[in-house]
């Protein structure tokens, strides 16, 4: 039975468990708040550091209380589990906690979380914050609304906010929901208030090219609303088999490369899929050429909000990292010229030259890095057409290829074989 909202008092401790197997939590170990950096500490209970793992590499199974690295965070794979902007926001809002500490969000971000870690007031029992079964398709117009009064600061009746309360367990800015769609659950994503062009079908035209790039996706629906587009992603941290649904311990690429004392570039990536993927030589450099090709796709498609909370590592049963499918990849539409990521030697200038430039540390020689970037390029050049087949508005592909096709990225295509896009 899991608590009621009514009766969560603040604590300075919560207790985190493994939520793997829903039906069989396990403890990892107690939450403590540090107040000296607003943050939230771990220690492992005995019996997890008698059969459990390391959540992450600067979580060693070891009997001490570790600290959050940095200001209001958490410590290590912890971090990982708690809401961002949009999630913090719904929690502001509607629930309105006695008291607004990262303890508070870790809680109230709910069972549905990302990944396999879960928030428990008692260490005793798993009892988290549990909202019911998730909404399905025909509540996406309600949940539409709903969106819009929590974005315009209006009252949402009590009876619906469980509605639109789960979308708070995920990370990220823009406002998004949780779906059931045929047993299975996704991430539904709305556009932001103030966005000039149609931004969830455009992701989806995205992602689907991504696609023809030999990029692995995470599957993608458009859903027509009233006005525009949300786009359903389906989550990649859930896998359903006979037994029911499991779940998949998740890292991202800020906590990992943040745990391994790296920097946050896409060789460091690479070099990380390299050391902790899997042991399998053939599948470990397709990772790494995997990875190679997104930081591709992402220069020439101008997705320059390719930050490491955008890439995500999900652990196998036996303790190795793989990449997961690629997620939140869209036209930025801001022309920056640099990505999030270090890309190469000239740091994070969006070309292909840089990307290039340290071709080795993806596992690549010279020749198979450049077939990978002509392979790439030779996509990307077709972008006005798929998506126009993707139903995109004329003058929303317009309004994108002012930075899609600026001549600092059509030439580099061209350079490449790439024709620029009818």
């Amino acid at each position: 039975m899991a608590l009621q909202d009514d009766d969560y008092r603040p604590a300075d401790t919560l207790s985190l468990w493994w939520t793997g197997d829903p039906a069989r939590p396990v403890l990892i170990g107690e939450l403590g708040m540090v107040r000296a950096s607003r943050g939230v500490s771990l220690r492992y209970a005995a019996s997890w550091l008698a059969a459990g793992f390391a959540l992450s590499e600067d979580l060693p199974l070891v009997d001490t209380v570790f600290l959050p690295s940095g200001q209001e965070t958490a410590a290590g794979a912890v971090d990982d589990a708690r809401p961002d902007c949009w999630g913090e926001r719904v929690i502001r809002f509607l629930d309105q906690p006695p008291r607004l500490s990262l303890m508070e969000f870790l809680y109230f971000a709910g069972d549905e979380r990302f990944g396999a870690l879960g928030v428990s007031t008692s260490k005793d029992r798993y009892l988290p914050r549990r909202l019911g079964p998730l909404p399905g398709l025909t509540d996406v117009a309600q949940i539409d609304a709903l969106v819009q009064k929590v974005a315009a600061g209006e009252p949402v009746p009590p009876p619906q906010r469980r509605l639109i309360a789960p979308g708070a367990t995920m990370g990220g800015a823009r406002p998004k929901a949780l779906l059931d769609i045929g047993a299975q659950q996704w991430v539904l994503k709305f556009a932001e208030p103030g966005d000039h062009v149609d931004t969830p079908l455009i992701e989806h035209a995205a992602m689907t090219l991504a696609r023809r790039a030999r990029i692995h996706v995470a599957a993608t629906r458009p859903i027509a609303l009233a006005r525009g587009h949300a786009v359903a992603v389906r989550r990649f941290d859930r896998i359903e088999d006979p037994g029911g649904t499991r779940r998949r311990h998740a890292l991202s690429a800020h906590v990992a490369l943040k745990a391994a004392g790296e920097g946050m570039g896409y060789p460091e990536l690479a070099q990380l899929l390299r050391r902790r993927g899997v042991a399998e030589s053939q599948l470990g450099r397709a990772q790494m050429a995997e990875l190679f090709r997104r930081m591709v796709f992402n220069i020439l498609i101008d997705n320059t909000d390719d930050h490491e909370k955008n890439h995500v590592l999900l652990m196998t049963n036996r303790g190795e990292y793989e990449l997961a499918p690629a997620f939140d990849v869209l036209p930025s539409g801001q022309a920056l010229g640099y990505q999030q990521m270090r890309v190469g030697t000239d740091m994070a200038d969006a070309t292909l030259a840089n990307a290039l430039s340290e071709h080795a540390q993806f596992g690549l020689k010279r020749a198979e890095a450049e077939a990978q970037v002509r392979e790439v390029v030779a996509v990307v050049a077709q972008w006005k057409a798929h998506f126009a087949t993707a139903g995109v508005r004329a003058t929303d592909i317009e309004s994108l290829a002012q930075q899609i096709d600026r001549p600092f990225l059509a030439e580099q295509r061209r350079g490449w074989g790439g024709k620029p896009a009818e």
